[in-house]
């Protein structure tokens, strides 16, 4: 939990103090994007491989490893003294979470029974990440502008020296895959390359443009990518991702719910930064206090429907938190040049927020019910990366929409950019909601605890989970 906190905090900060970070190193015209997006791709690219390996040598070990490698990091960005450094620190900063984040799952789902407690877990986890979010917008601004942008890293060096303290000690170790260990080089190297490439060309499309030959040829060659990937593991003696986990319609529902949440979230939390602080006029500090209530929100949200799922059951979860995010979104496209918080934001965020943590609780269950315990680190890292994928995507499209409709450099002009970026999120989010309808209502053996791709004979002697 404590890992996932740091990993939540150091993503969400950082936005925050780029600013300051362009200004002190020096960073060309539009390079301190990369302070973000050197992490978000070796993070994404990676956290299938990440996964794997906790199922391979062992999830205790490499989460231990993942964190003390991530607190290294940590310190290097804080020392850096050109923006080469610092983006070369955050590229392994972004390999060290790629293998913390799904390990951490992975022990997860190993200390707690499939079913009420895991169920109750994961809500704890959702509400643990809402937690970090508010953290960071709440003590961004005040580290930045008091104790400097470096803070903002070496924050994480006495988290990660508690869990590498107590961790040998508090943590379980997952099960490992019997017989002899292989990996599966070509496995990882294309779907890697394929997961880079998408998260890069997604990102950069807002600036390029959707149709510009960088994107096309790169979504091209990830599309390719990700098809040679399919092939390689068909054929594989020891493959990367064994293909029968995607037979299971909760796992590839849960997952298809996480990319549209990630989506709808990201993309929200976008747009409702560029209307505060340029249409309103909020400062970072002022920005991140008065939307800190989504946050909050999230985690009540969460803690909720952790209680309520081990009653009523996910797929009830998922549909009320598809209508929540929905309606919160469809009601901040209401936003007025001339508004205010209390008028335009409140209320349309306190909704949006408590969708965020029932979606979340939702998503993650289906997405990891039925796991195998031995491929419980990759079932992990195949959600995360999903989630990535989805707030790469979310990201690109509501900025690409808010500014094909911006129709000047005002208020109102602006404005009018927000409005339609807001309702491009609401869109991903009512899709999530027919998503949620059409595939979490299908009873299947990936439902009842199966693990994915297992005989149908098998379901009869489980207990359903989640019903």
């Amino acid at each position: 939990m404590a890992s996932f906190f740091m990993v939540i905090v150091d993503s969400q900060i950082v936005m925050l103090a780029l600013p300051a970070i362009e200004t002190e190193l020096g960073f060309a015209p539009g390079g301190v994007q990369w302070v973000m997006s050197a992490y978000l791709l070796s993070f994404g690219g990676l956290l299938m491989f990440g996964g794997r390996t906790a199922d391979l040598l062992g999830g205790r070990r490499m989460f231990l490893l993942g964190t003390a490698l991530f607190g290294v990091a940590s310190v290097l960005c804080g020392l850096a003294w050109t923006d080469e450094v610092l983006i070369t620190a955050r590229v392994v900063q972004g390999v060290a979470a790629a293998v913390m984040t799904p390990t951490a799952m992975a022990v997860l789902m190993h200390t707690f029974a499939e079913g009420p407690e895991r169920n109750k877990a994961l809500g704890i986890w959702t509400g643990i990440g809402a937690f970090g979010a508010t953290a960071a917008l709440l003590i961004g601004g005040p580290i930045t502008d008091g104790l400097g942008w470096e803070w903002i890293f070496y924050i994480n060096v006495p988290v990660v020296a508690a869990v590498l303290l107590f961790g040998p000690k508090l943590l379980r170790q997952t099960p490992v895959q019997p017989g002899r260990r292989r990996f599966d080089p070509a496995g990882a190297v294309t779907i890697t390359a394929a997961i880079a490439l998408l998260v890069y060309a997604v990102s950069e499309a807002p600036l390029v443009g959707w149709g510009s030959g960088q994107t096309v040829w790169m979504l091209i060659a990830a599309a390719v990518l990700f098809v040679l990937f399919t092939v390689i593991e068909a054929r594989s003696k020891a493959p990367l991702v064994p293909l029968r986990i995607f037979r299971s319609p909760t796992v590839v529902g849960g997952n298809i719910l996480m990319a549209i949440v990630a989506m709808a979230v990201y993309g929200g939390a976008l747009i409702t930064s560029l209307y505060a602080q340029q249409v309103l006029g909020y400062s970072a500090v002022k920005f991140g206090l008065s939307t800190a209530v989504y946050a909050v929100m999230s985690i009540i949200g969460a803690n909720v429907s952790a209680r309520l799922v081990a009653k009523v059951g996910y797929k009830p979860i998922a549909i009320t938190g598809m209508a929540l995010l929905s309606g919160g979104l469809l009601l901040l496209t209401q936003i007025d040049p001339n508004g205010g918080y209390w008028s335009d934001l409140f209320f349309g965020l306190v909704i949006f927020g408590s969708g965020i943590g029932s979606t979340n609780v939702a998503a993650s269950i289906a997405s990891l019910t039925g796991a195998r315990p031995e491929e419980s680190g990759l079932v992990s890292g195949i959600n995360n990366a999903v989630f990535q994928i989805g707030a790469a995507l979310g990201i690109a499209i509501a900025s690409s929409v808010a500014f094909a409709y911006t129709t000047g450099t005002d208020a109102a002009g602006l404005n009018d950019g927000f409005q339609a970026g807001f309702l491009a999120t609401a869109v991903f989010a009512l899709v999530g909601l027919v998503t949620a309808l059409l595939l979490l209502l299908h009873r299947s053996s990936g439902q009842t605890g199966t693990p994915a791709g297992a005989p149908q004979e098998e379901s009869a002697q489980r207990v359903p989970v989640g019903h």
